[in-house]
């Protein structure tokens, strides 16, 4: 007895010890962030003494406030954060409702993939190729309403940003819909809906009522960072975005790019406005939540069942149907854009066909494809390591009391999720700033270091739940049969979750492709990468030119996700029994 409880005893020691070295992880993850907004706040109140401000001022906030057209890109920010993630959310918490265990439902799932590889600016690209007034819409529509000339509507750049908040919202159910899939096994969804339906109540509402308020629970800090994100967009706001006035976010990157160096002030306080304008929407949201709570309450204890939802169903799955269709359509646009001649309006498809575009674009397009491969791939594996790592500490390791943890703990997740929470445009050029001050240059490692901030809450958030899920005992039994920890990691655990693993590489290799801001601050455009140069080309005409790099930008991810779903199909190829359970 002495004996089993000594052991018992260093294990707890050990177990404790890995969850302190997994929580300097995110630790180490959030140290930017907070370095960033020190970067941005001294400057914000006049202290930079590289550009001469000594002491502390409230004379660049009076610039700040002074700016015309500043309430309304506040405004215009504060609600792109908050109507994005309401419409985004409830089209997916809907279409889960109608589709949950139908074949729309396994469909959903399998077209994710392709999907998520889909960069934001890519995606916007896409959409306004669909819905311009020379879109692909307006063409169909044209032969209907007789038009031989474009409509005189302004739809890209709209004043309210309609357009901007439709893209948004486009790439965001993708990502909702799958924290939301990985959130509903841990409900127990099958027999919520068999108790609901016992108890009388139809399809939807037996859902809405009895499965999803757990399932939002999970996937509150997700949402939370699709608000935040949607409040300070820069890429998708440059491209389908109004412009006078833009929203703050633009407007900061324009001042901090201004060759008058004293604009860096105002930024740096506009900046620490922008982080004001993300908590407001953020304060917002979570009273929207208590609202939405009560709401359900009283509708459950109303008594009505809403059994007869069947003329609901169609129009509830249709958000998601349109966000999918919005995405793979405009990458169908973005190709055949790519490879047309002359195409006037209002011809449905262009007349010739040609790869004289491609001819142009490849040789200048290849620099930046290699760096932007060279980055995603190593902030990709990095962001593995340390994810893998914290995940093994929080889990405990092997042992009688392992895997008695079903997810990151919640001081972990808050310090991991950070920097998708704070906006990017805030932390990221204060640490410009400090880069500056240190006397560092643009370089690959720096450049990899600042996408690691934003890569691994990503791979941590589709990882955690397959890494615990897992049962222990299959490594229990390799340590039992003289297998060591390292060896049964190695040989045991890792070969089960290898396509979980590579899928979570892939979208930490999608989400570094898809970094706009980070690489143009960081970078000093001395790194191009295909990104940056797609989303430069937003302000020229030339839609061929656009459709192909846009192309190119979505091919790196599009090759990853398909690496993640055919390794380990290759690997287990005569091993089709083996499971992860």
């Amino acid at each position: 007895m002495a004996l089993q409880r000594e052991g018992r005893d260093a294990h707890d020691r050990q177990r404790r010890r890995g969850s302190l070295d997994s929580a300097a992880i995110p630790l180490l993850l959030a140290l930017p962030v907070a370095a960033g907004l020190m970067g941005a706040a001294l400057p914000a109140f006049g202290y930079m003494p590289a550009l001469g401000g000594d002491r502390i001022s409230l004379e660049h906030w009076r610039a700040l406030l002074a700016e015309p057209g500043l309430p309304a890109s506040v405004a215009l920010s504060f609600a792109s954060g908050l109507i994005t993630t309401l419409a985004a959310l409830c089209g997916v918490a809907l279409f889960l409702a109608v589709s949950f265990g139908t074949r729309s439902f396994r469909l959903a799932r399998r077209i994710l993939a392709p999907l998520l590889a889909v960069p934001h600016a890519a995606s916007a690209f896409g959409l306004a190729f669909l819905i311009a007034p020379t879109g692909l819409l307006f063409r169909l529509a044209a032969p209907l309403f007789g038009f031989d000339r474009p409509p005189d509507l302004l739809i890209v750049g709209d004043p309210l940003g309609l357009a901007m908040m439709t893209g948004l919202i486009v790439k965001e159910m993708p990502f909702l819909l799958l924290v939301a899939l990985a959130a509903l096994p841990q409900t127990v969804p099958e027999r919520r809906l068999r108790l609901a339906r016992s108890l009388g109540y139809g399809r939807m509402a037996g859902f809405l009522f009895a499965v999803w308020p757990d399932v939002y629970r999970q996937i509150r800090l997700p949402v939370i960072a699709v608000a935040a994100f949607s409040s300070s967009v820069v890429d998708v706001a440059l491209i389908l975005g109004p412009s006078t006035p833009a929203p703050l976010a633009v407007r900061l990157v324009a001042w901090m790019n201004d060759p008058d160096l004293s604009l860096r002030f105002e930024a740096s306080a506009g900046a620490l406005l922008q982080c004001l304008t993300t908590l407001a929407v953020i304060l917002v949201w979570l009273g929207l939540e208590r609202c939405a709570e009560v709401a359900r309450r009283r509708a459950a204890s109303g008594g009505r069942r809403f059994r007869d939802d069947r003329a609901v169903r169609p129009v509830a799955v249709l958000p998601v149907a349109l966000a999918g269709f919005a995405v793979l359509g405009g990458l169908g646009m973005l190709a055949l854009w790519s490879v047309a001649g002359f195409w006037g309006f209002p011809d449905v498809v262009p007349p010739s066909l040609g790869l004289s575009t491609w001819s142009r674009v490849l040789p200048n397009a290849t620099g930046p494809l290699w760096t932007t491969f060279t980055v995603a791939l190593a902030a990709a594996l990095a962001a593995l390591l340390l994810v893998v790592t914290m995940l093994e500490g929080q889990r405990g390791g092997v042992g009688p009391r392992a895997g008695r943890r079903v997810r990151v703990s919640p001081s972990a997740a808050g310090l991991l999720y950070l920097p998708l929470i704070v906006p990017q445009v805030a932390f990221v050029f204060g640490l410009q700033v400090l880069i500056l001050a240190a006397g560092l240059t643009p370089s690959l490692s720096l450049l990899v270091a600042t996408h690691l901030v934003f890569v691994a809450p990503y791979v941590a958030l589709a990882l955690a739940d397959p890494w615990f899920a897992l049962d222990p005992r299959y490594e229990q039994v390799a340590v039992s049969l003289g297998r060591s920890r390292l060896s049964a990691f190695w040989r045991v655990r890792l070969p089960l979750l290898i396509a979980p693993v590579l899928t979570a590489a892939a979208i930490g290799f999608a989400v570094s492709v898809g970094q706009y801001l980070p690489t143009v601050l960081i970078g000093a455009g001395r790194l191009p990468t295909i990104t940056t140069e797609a989303v430069a080309l937003a302000s020229g005409g030339n839609r061929r030119v656009i459709g192909a790099y846009a192309l190119l930008q979505t091919l790196l991810p599009f090759v990853a996700f398909a690496l993640a779903g055919l390794v380990p199909r290759l690997l287990w190829r005569n091993r089709r029994g083996i499971r992860a359970e």
